[in-house]
């Protein structure tokens, strides 16, 4: 998938402050001097082209770690892996677009739930990120990393574009800019129509559009952004495997064939920015609504032997945002410092309900809450040069959370606060003009779900009193070393040795379609990355990642952690000629993850590769063909362990429940500038 024509700008993520601009547009430009860990990086546009893309979430698998996957319908929000975490679907990575946050607290299906449909890839700028809880402007979800995704400001040329593929994909997307009001106005429209290779068809219809104003640049512009983005589809969700190997299902059956949902999003945001020559100032607001029907069948016939399990969650939420932030040179003596401040509010007003359901018809309410979440934040950092080799920062995060739960059971809701302070610390050594060594370590937090806060009934049984509320705010720890190196034009290199505890760990519940909370854990990793540009025409890339994850605690279960990841290769290799041919290999090792706590049953690993061809027929008109899973591998983009029933069978089993990979496809795509 091709980007438009984008006028490049300067930009490292805005929270990385950094006083001096860098202008980004492939992986290959030198962080050293500027980056504050090994484990931070800026991807612009020119990569980002490179890579084919299947869905539009995996324009985060360009972070180096980082798996995109899916476990249900292609309307759902993905599931996301990295530093020894199944992130469900976000929870402890933080996401921003725009800089807008789109992680969202307490909802209808899983905490940190993070919904990437409405990206339209083309207008991605730049997709910077940062591992770990060492900065103080990453609050909630951001212990194991975040990522910051900034979209155009300008096109150069308006664009369109059409791609058919296998599985009945079809798409269609148009963009242009003009001038306007003494700004530059973006606007953008995507629609996207894909069934897929299941049985019941996914029938997933979505509609993306944007509209974005900009007056100025870099660090001094004021912009204003209106998206929207319309879904529904059906699911093929995860699927028992004695059914596939009985021959009772086929690999892309479905055991409930009325799964599946619909979500809308609408945005409004607003960011200012004005810099002198030593400071700089950022305000930005988010208003969102967003809207989730979601239907699942994980258990079958488990619960209810007559209407079977399917139940529907609902999340409705209203999201409001902002942040602000001043940064700003001084001396310490004859050291040159910069300081940073920056404060942060959010408030979800959120009507979310869990439901048993037949065929997608109501049968009973298990549960029903208004939730009012709000929390605030203020972070301060500082930085000193020692000299024109060492740095250090440190910095300081204070937040404050109120949960207001109004529940159909007056014994599930009331109010509760929780405030937590987080030290960050960092310090980079470069010994060498080509190279620097770091030292990061910091503590942070995630937030637990409000209804969990203050549940004292399990609203799935009768016994009152039955339920232990679970902490607000759970707390994480963490540090790094890591050094970066640019041996020569076009190459650079990252390696980072990461160790990271949290005071307890969230959890897939599989009979229940839900997250919870769960024992301590630790993990510790290390990340190699890199990236080479061979000459004016290739460039190669190599990211290589492992990671240890346990359980601290002692527990005759055992202390694997279910889900988590342990080792993801991605190899790229492309090519781009002056007389407009280009190409691209890109290849994705998803190693092996325990599935129970005694690692006595643990997942397949997978390795798909994708490819790309493409020729530029004209100044105007590019084609190109995407190929995915190009070996047609029978992979599997997620697995489970958990008991389910099937009909006609007497009691619950103990079973590997899996989502195939998509198999062999190709997709076809002609644009056109103008």
């Amino acid at each position: 998938m091709l980007p438009l024509q984008a006028t490049p700008e300067p930009a490292p993520p805005e929270p990385a402050v950094r006083l001096e601009a860098t202008v980004v547009e492939g992986r290959d430009d030198s962080l050293i001097g500027f980056a504050p860990a090994a484990s931070t990086g800026l991807i612009g546009a020119e990569e980002l082209a490179r890579r084919p893309l299947l869905r539009g979430g995996e324009v985060l698998e360009a972070v180096p770690g980082v798996i995109v996957t899916q476990h249900s319908g292609a309307g759902k929000a993905n599931q996301f892996f990295l530093r020894g975490f199944n992130l469900d679907h976000g929870t402890d990575l933080a996401t921003f677009v725009d800089g807008a946050p789109i992680n969202l607290p307490s909802h209808g299906h899983g905490q940190g739930y993070t919904d990437l449909n409405f990206l339209i890839p083309e207008l991605v700028k730049s997709v910077g990120y940062r591992k770990g809880p060492y900065f103080a402007d990453l609050g909630d979800f951001a212990s194991a990393g975040a990522v910051e995704i900034e979209y155009v400001e300008r096109l150069e040329r308006g664009v369109a574009g059409v791609t058919i593929g296998g599985y009945d994909f079809m798409r269609a997307v148009v963009a242009d800019s003009l001038r306007l009001g003494g700004g530059d106005l973006v606007f953008a429209a995507e629609s996207q129509y894909y069934d897929g290779p299941w049985r019941v068809g996914n029938d997933n219809e979505r509609f993306n559009g944007l509209v974005k104003w900009t007056r100025g640049s870099g660090d001094d512009a004021l912009s204003f952004t209106l998206s929207g983005m319309e879904s529904d589809w059906n699911a093929t969700d995860q699927i028992p495997l004695r059914a596939v190997q009985s021959g009772a299902l086929g690999r892309f059956d479905a055991v409930d064939p009325t799964d599946g949902g619909q979500s809308e999003r609408l945005a409004f945001s607003g960011a200012w920015r004005s810099s002198t020559a030593s400071s700089r100032s950022s305000a930005r607001f988010t208003l969102a609504r967003t809207d989730l029907d979601l239907w699942s069948n994980f258990t079958y016939f488990l619960d209810d032997p007559v209407n079977g399990d399917q139940f529907q969650q609902t999340d409705t939420r209203t999201t409001g945002y902002l942040d602000v932030r001043h940064s700003w040179q001084s001396d310490l003596a004859t050291l040159p410092v910069e300081h940073s401040v920056g404060v942060q509010a959010r408030s979800d007003s959120i009507d979310n309900s869990l439901a048993r359901t037949r065929a997608r018809q109501l049968l009973s309410t298990t549960r029903a809450d208004d939730i009012q979440q709000t929390s605030a934040a203020a972070w301060w950092q500082s930085e000193v040069r020692w000299n024109d080799a060492w740095r250090t920062s440190l910095g300081l995060r204070g937040d404050l959370y109120d949960f207001d739960v109004a529940s159909d059971n007056p014994a599930n809701g009331g109010d509760k606060q929780d405030s937590i302070l987080s030290l960050k610390f960092g310090t980079a050594w470069a010994p060498w003009s080509n190279g620097e060594l770091y030292v990061n370590a910091g503590t942070g937090f995630h937030s637990n779900d409000a209804r969990g806060v203050l549940t004292t009934d399990n609203p799935a049984t009768p016994a009152a009193g039955d339920a232990t509320p679970v902490d607000p705010l759970v707390r994480t720890v963490g540090a790094e070393l890591g050094a970066r190196a640019s041996f020569a034009d076009g190459q650079q290199s990252t390696i980072s040795l990461w160790w990271l505890n949290s005071d307890n760990e969230i959890l897939f519940i599989g009979d229940a379609g839900t997250t919870e909370p769960s024992r301590p854990s630790r993990r510790y990793g290390v990340e190699f990355a890199n990236f080479l540009r061979l000459d004016n025409t290739w460039t190669a890339d190599l990211d290589v990642s492992w990671s240890h994850a346990r359980f601290r605690d002692d527990d005759p279960a055992g202390d694997f952690i279910p889900g988590a990841v342990e080792t993801v290769v991605a190899v790229g290799l492309t090519y781009a000629d002056p007389s407009g041919f280009f190409g691209g290999v890109r290849v994705r090792h998803f190693g092996p993850r325990p599935l129970i706590e005694d690692d006595s049953v643990r997942s397949q690993d997978s390795t798909l590769v994708y490819l790309q061809l493409g020729q530029r027929l004209n100044e105007h008109v590019t084609l190109s063909l995407d190929v995915f899973n190009l070996f047609d591998e029978d992979a599997r983009d997620i697995e489970y362990f958990y008991a389910s029933q099937l009909a006609g069978e007497a009691a619950p089993v103990d079973d590997v429940h899996f989502h195939p990979a998509e198999p062999l496809q190709a997709r076809l795509s002609l644009r056109a500038s103008f």
